[in-house]
């Protein structure tokens, strides 16, 4: 058994080489143990408090105040916030000791620096003050954002959306990622009464399971560790009499679905850590790539929630099955980014022909990140095939890019017209005869008469191997 002196050793050992800032004092307040790095917190050496009591150091001003001091008057552990003479912010813990008698015999505390934490908690409060202003500024540019189509279907799917706007029916808008879901549910809320209101947009799969109850319901003041110091208000809340627009619906955490289905069914809703009943009164606007009856019958999705979302269905078909929007939303995003980046630059009438063409399985999204792209990275005003992506390039279209980039070389080696018109010339009846099993069918492909085919084929009968009257 270690004598009290070797005990002392090790206990000074523990308490000095410590990460922890730790200070123990007898029961009259006298420092009989404490970590030297840790009174740097309070701008002041190691020999100033040796042999001092916490009162005398309180007195000082250097503890404000002392917890160590409330401890030995109160008897109970007690924590508290200090503001150093430094500037420090110091959440400090400390715990009283009892001998056998029940007298209190040591206080011990633990003092950890909070300034660091305190102060991002204050950079993050203004960032999300200028995020709040950012979020405006969007929003009236939002407002601003028309829907392009020309499809009957999409017409219908407008005039749908204007009818239930002037309710407070739950829509639930349906359709692969990238259709425009998010600009119905936006353009379904300027056209309600609640215009004027807050619209709030939550992607149910950007926000972590674990943050996602706090985030939606918000947060009492200390309701946990890195709590803003006044509580928070949470995405509900500030859908308060505007819409709550949640997109990804199918990504809802099963304990939030049940939250979510209280809320929808009592028009209340808690804040976490508090006890106090908030009413609400919101419209709720869904929105889903997924199969929601399929994740029901797996158990993924609550049945009573589904039918609780589904009392408007409103199915939004991808790009590729309305293929007379594709032409309008081209020309649409050619004018607003050429306009956006201060350009002038044109498609190709090749390059306009593979984008019609194309299946555009990120549907508008894709289309608008494509032209931005096209417009951002192409080097010429004219955007030529060969700028698109390879995925774009079927046989068809590789071809087609060949051939121009072929006739760009002609004209680029032969400056003189006729030469060069001779060049293309041969060039296209070299291209026609490999193609074509007769010179009538070269003389269609080429769009001349069937004699013309032969006389030009005896001039450049060299390089052309079909056989003339075939």
């Amino acid at each position: 058994m270690m004598s009290d002196k070797n005990v002392k050793r090790v206990l000074e050992c523990i308490i000095s080489t410590s990460n922890n800032n730790i200070t123990v004092t007898d029961e009259k307040g006298f420092i009989l143990f404490t970590n030297p790095n840790h009174w740097w917190i309070y701008g002041i050496e190691p020999d100033h408090y040796l042999g001092k009591s916490v009162y005398q150091l309180e007195t000082e001003g250097i503890l404000s105040p002392s917890i160590s001091a409330m401890v030995l008057k109160e008897k109970t552990p007690v924590q508290i916030m200090q503001q150093t003479k430094t500037g420090k912010i110091v959440m400090s813990t400390a715990f009283p000791i009892f001998d056998d008698d029940g007298d209190l015999v040591r206080v011990v505390s633990y003092a950890q620096d909070q300034t660091e934490i305190r102060n991002l908690q204050d950079q993050y409060g203004q960032l999300e003050k200028k995020i709040q202003e950012y979020q405006s500024e969007v929003e009236e540019l939002r407002e601003q954002e028309e829907l392009i189509y020309r499809s009957k279907e999409m017409q219908q799917i407008a005039n749908t959306i204007l009818r239930v706007s002037k309710t407070d029916a739950t829509v639930m808008l349906l359709g692969e990622s990238g259709v425009g879901k998010s600009v119905f549910a936006r353009r379904l809320h300027n056209q309600s009464y609640r215009s004027k209101e807050p619209f709030i947009e939550v992607n149910c799969s950007t926000i972590p399971e674990s943050l996602f109850e706090s985030e939606m319901f918000g947060y009492e003041a200390g309701s946990f560790t890195g709590a803003q110091k006044h509580g928070k208000q949470g995405l509900i809340e500030q859908a308060d009499n505007g819409t709550l627009f949640l997109d990804e619906i199918g990504e809802l955490p099963l304990d939030m679905q049940v939250k979510l289905l209280n809320v929808l069914q009592e028009k209340t809703f808690k804040r976490v850590g508090g006890k106090k009943e908030h009413k609400i009164d919101f419209r709720l606007v869904t929105a889903t790539n997924q199969n929601l009856e399929e994740m029901v019958e797996k158990g993924a999705f609550r049945l009573d929630l589904y039918y609780r979302l589904n009392v408007i269905p409103v199915q939004i078909p991808p790009l590729r099955e309305r293929k007379e929007d594709i032409a309008i939303l081209i020309n649409h995003n050619l004018e607003i980014i050429n306009k956006k980046y201060k350009t002038d630059k044109k498609l190709h009438p090749s390059t306009y022909e593979i984008l019609i063409k194309h299946k555009w399985s990120g549907n508008v999204r894709e289309l608008e990140n494509l032209i931005e792209r096209l417009i951002l990275t192409s080097e010429d005003s004219i955007i030529f095939p060969g700028f698109l992506p390879s995925h774009f390039h079927g046989q068809e279209s590789l071809e087609k890019k060949d051939d121009i980039l072929m006739i760009d070389q002609m004209m680029v080696e032969d400056h003189d017209l006729k030469t060069a018109l001779e060049q293309v010339e041969k060039w296209m009846m070299l291209k026609a005869s490999k193609q074509c099993k007769s010179t009538y069918e070269m003389a269609e492909f080429l769009g001349i008469s069937q004699p013309s085919v032969v006389r030009k084929m005896k001039k450049y009968k060299d390089q052309l191997t079909i056989q003339q009257g075939n």
